[in-house]
């Protein structure tokens, strides 16, 4: 069976290239898929996506029309989809974590980066300049760090933080009550926090949670870090507040229009997008393109849990990792699960 693989990358092909895969002739292509390129899945039976591909209606039906029944998404994230325009005709499955050890561990290399300034006095010494003239940073050791969103990623986050000593705070809609976490009002933690963190789904609620309002309850000089969504933080109040000095520093793993740069080298094009120009020029901004997850470990367990996905459907099993429409909420495994085929449709 052909498999149509948008947004190849080098990593991409070397990773599914490892496992064996007796089923499957994988047809790689470097373009994302989109409703200009959905007719290069023309003769494959399944597609494998990726979270910056556009999965539009258009898309959709082109590829239905094609008899394409599943879409395989090698990432967690999945707001690029119109659900409702795939359901009842394509199944869309995910790979919902990779390791969360490397999103986490990264999360607390940006924190290390930010504060104590290793990026800047790398690029000095790479021209001989030892000079240590504002490079100084302060001691995680005692700091309030507030984590929005506890999940696999935000509690090993969690457990680093509190082994540099730091008093850590969380905000999660739903709390775990097992877990030994100091949960707090959404609030507390824009008031209290020297550092903050953001480790949750993008969803309605937490779209722009970063915004205006929240900066302005924040500690003056506070820190901001994101290793999760982009549209979690509204741009230009950021950019605001870090020409204002409100917010000291921004680590930021990712940007909420970072579709069409991010994965791809633009270092000969002329960036128009305005804010994105402005946050990498700043010198307290740490801007990295969307690598967190970039470990061997996460890219191994990438394809293989793509690869069981489409086993799984192939072989008319339930689907574990399948997104299910309902109404205008979307669960993962659970309710599919509970039906005779274990299936959303």
């Amino acid at each position: 069976m052909k498999i149509a693989f948008f947004d190849t990358k080098p990593y991409d092909k070397q990773y599914f290239d490892l496992l064996e895969h007796p089923l499957y002739e994988i047809k790689y292509l470097e373009t994302k898929l989109n409703a200009d390129t959905a007719t290069l899945a023309k003769g494959c039976t399944a597609v494998v996506a990726f979270v910056n591909d556009d999965i539009d209606a258009s898309t959709i039906d082109q590829l239905y029309d094609m008899g394409i029944k599943i879409i395989a998404m090698r990432c967690a994230g999945y707001n690029n989809i119109d659900f409702e325009e795939a359901y009842d005709k394509i199944h869309v499955v995910r790979v919902p974590a990779y390791s969360p050890y490397a999103v986490a561990e990264y999360a607390a290399a940006l924190m290390l980066s930010i504060n104590r300034k290793t990026h800047k006095a790398y690029n000095r010494t790479r021209e001989f300049n030892f000079a240590l003239n504002n490079l100084e940073g302060f001691d995680l050791h005692g700091k309030t760090i507030g984590i929005i969103g506890t999940g696999q990623i935000g509690k090993i986050f969690i457990s680093i933080c509190k082994g540099f000593g730091m008093n850590v705070i969380a905000y999660d809609k739903f709390p775990d009550k097992t877990a030994d976490i100091n949960y707090v009002e959404l609030d507390r933690i824009f008031e209290e926090s020297d550092i903050i963190s953001l480790h949750c789904p993008l969803s309605d609620e937490t779209h722009y949670i970063i915004n205006e309002d929240s900066i302005e309850k924040m500690k003056q000089g506070v820190y901001i870090i994101n290793t999760s969504r982009g549209p979690l933080i509204e741009s230009h109040a950021l950019l605001k507040a870090l020409q204002t000095r409100k917010v000291a520093g921004a680590a930021l793993d990712v940007y909420e229009e970072e579709s069409a740069f991010f994965y791809e080298d633009c270092s000969s094009e002329i960036i128009t997008d305005e804010v994105l120009t402005l946050l990498v020029a700043m010198p307290n901004v740490l801007l990295t393109s969307h690598q967190a997850f970039l470990t061997k470990e996460a890219l191994e367990n990438i394809a293989k849990t793509t690869i069981l996905n489409l086993n799984e459907f192939f072989e008319d099993k339930p689907l574990t990792n399948e997104i299910c429409y309902k109404g205008k909420t979307f669960e993962t495994g659970k309710n599919c699960l509970e039906k005779p085929k274990g299936r959303c449709f």
